[in-house]
């Protein structure tokens, strides 16, 4: 997923404050749901994220186009483990390691497998 970086997505030098690679990362998987025509969300079954561990490598910058790349590392039947990296041109900006659970009612759930195909790496 492609996106710029605007003006609200910065500190006052013009640096992507650090929640918003976050952000970024969030928007890239609801993206993978969007391109094949799924939400992820649904009324009373969703995921959410249980654990994260980010590493900030190099700063983006106000007016940089970002990269965001999702792949799957682990699958299990109510949980994902996805690797998300973030990259300007070539160079890696972040990478974050985010465990998602699946839940139902509000309770761990087995995920639906047109989910799973989301994550599938290509």
């Amino acid at each position: 997923m492609k996106i710029r970086v605007y003006y609200e997505d910065t500190d006052c030098g013009g640096v992507v404050y650090h929640s918003n690679y976050l952000n970024f990362c969030e928007r890239a998987r609801s993206e993978l749901f969007f391109q094949k025509g799924l939400t992820p969300h649904q009324p009373r079954e969703f995921f959410v994220v249980k654990s994260l561990e980010a590493n900030y490598i190099s700063p983006a910058l106000f007016g940089d186009e970002l990269f965001i790349k999702t792949s799957l590392l682990e699958k299990k039947s109510a949980s994902l483990v996805l690797n998300q990296e973030i990259f300007k041109d070539e160079k890696l900006l972040f990478s974050m390691k985010v465990k998602v659970a699946y839940l139902k009612d509000g309770k761990p759930s087995k995920i639906p497998n047109d989910m799973f195909e989301v994550f599938k790496n290509d």
